[in-house]
């Protein structure tokens, strides 16, 4: 149906109303604008009288349209490039002007976010996805005690390396470990390096300037023989689990996370192998069963493919060493008196007793690495230095090769040569 122009009372502007919709009392109408321009006649639509005009957010009337007419025709007539002469050119400069203030507005306020909301609001839901739920738990826990009371309020283009040295204070002053210092500069730094890629803040983060104190947290403590069996005999009046996961621990070096994440399909019992899945080193690795470790496999009730191979009771994956690994470790007071938490025996203990007992009998660090699932032979040699009856022998050896090269050069000294006559 062709709509019927009706004329206003303004010169120059004319509607067509709506077959049914209405505003207010009356039908909605469409407005437009004629007026010559050029020589030519110029028509424009102006809008529905129920739409609001984005310059003042007021409805659409006929007046205003008339308004909108005489504007357009004095910037035609007086030549004014500023002006725009049409309709359309005046929508497209108000487009163009509220874009301008959104992006000055967005600008603004990513200039003005503080290290706090950043954190909360974008960091933190991101970085949940493909983290450990510990991993995740720890930067919260580093973010409310450390980071947010120092940096939480202060805009991310403000902070700079005094704050995050006033933040290191804090830490060490408050009796943590280099290490504890160590990862939250972590948690400060990874977020700033997200909040670059969103074009929040530019530059290095400021925890690039701040030294660490060195760190050597280095395992002093592994567990003899003697140490193990007991452990093991405790357990396993106590705990199955805990003691099939302690006893696996102690023949593979499997980690806690490890052992966790083992499912049924990874137990290859005619060929001794276990298939270790998307390990800390990323790279997946075999690890391989001795009789004992063979024994307990068989002794556990199997299931699935799929199913963990250690579980709660509902099936689900552990998430940690279960509590009975804990308590006994305590009942036998293996750390007694122990400050120093590299001679603590832990959970790791059992990976770090696995690779010292290898290097006391004389397993190649090479090997090693690989049997370890370590990523560069550096994290090897941390251990190494534990083998103290390997070492001790080297250095036996290196003075019996001492001893009998002195003695050599005396006995060649007291010879009694005869010369011929």
């Amino acid at each position: 149906m062709t709509a019927k122009w009706i004329g206003s009372k303004f010169k120059g502007v004319r509607y067509y109303e709506h077959p049914t919709r209405k505003h207010g009392v009356k039908k909605d109408r469409y407005l437009a604008i004629r007026y010559q321009r050029d020589g030519k006649r110029v028509e424009e639509g102006i809008g529905w009288t129920s739409e609001r005009d984005p310059e003042d957010n007021q409805y659409w009337t006929e007046e205003k349209a008339a308004l909108v007419l005489e504007r357009l025709k004095g910037a035609a007539k007086h030549g004014k490039k500023e002006a725009p002469t049409r309709i359309s050119e005046k929508r497209e400069i108000e487009k163009k002007r509220r874009e301008e203030e959104k992006t000055a507005q967005e600008q603004a306020e990513k200039e003005n976010t503080t290290f706090g909301q950043y954190f909360e609001n974008v960091y933190s839901p991101i970085s949940k996805v493909g983290k450990k739920k510990g991993t995740t738990r720890k930067e919260a826990e580093h973010f409310k005690n450390w980071i947010k009371p120092v940096i939480g309020k202060i805009p991310m283009k403000d902070i700079k390396p005094f704050a995050i040295e006033k933040m290191k204070k804090k830490i060490l002053d408050g009796g943590k470990s280099p290490r504890t210092l160590q990862y939250v500069l972590a948690t400060v730094r990874q977020t700033w390096n997200m909040a670059r890629r969103d074009g929040i803040v530019s530059g290095d983060s400021p925890t690039k300037s701040v030294k660490i104190p060195k760190i050597d947290n280095r395992r002093i403590r592994f567990l003899n023989h003697n140490e193990a069996e007991a452990l093991l005999n405790a357990l396993q009046t106590r705990s199955h689990i805990a003691h099939d996961m302690a006893l696996l621990s102690l023949h593979t070096g499997l980690r806690v996370g490890e052992m966790a994440a083992l499912k049924w399909g990874h137990i290859d019992l005619d060929r001794g192998i276990i298939t270790v899945m998307d390990p800390k080193g990323v790279e997946g690795r075999a690890a391989f069963m001795t009789d004992k470790v063979k024994a307990m496999f068989k002794a556990r009730d199997r299931g699935g493919p799929a199913d963990y191979v250690f579980s709660k009771r509902n099936g689900d994956r552990l998430n940690e060493m279960p509590k009975a690994f804990f308590e006994v470790v305590e009942e036998l007071g293996f750390n007694e008196g122990i400050t120093d938490p590299r001679q603590k025996v832990v959970a790791h203990t059992l990976r770090h007793t696995f690779a010292s007992w290898h290097v006391e009998a004389g397993t190649d660090l090479y090997v090693l690495k690989s049997l370890m699932g370590h990523s560069v032979i550096q994290m090897t040699e941390r251990y190494a230095h534990l083998a103290k009856g390997t070492l001790f022998n080297a250095t036996t050896n290196l003075e019996r090769a001492i001893d009998s090269a002195a003695q050599k050069k005396e006995d060649q000294a007291g010879q009694i040569v005869d010369f011929p006559k």
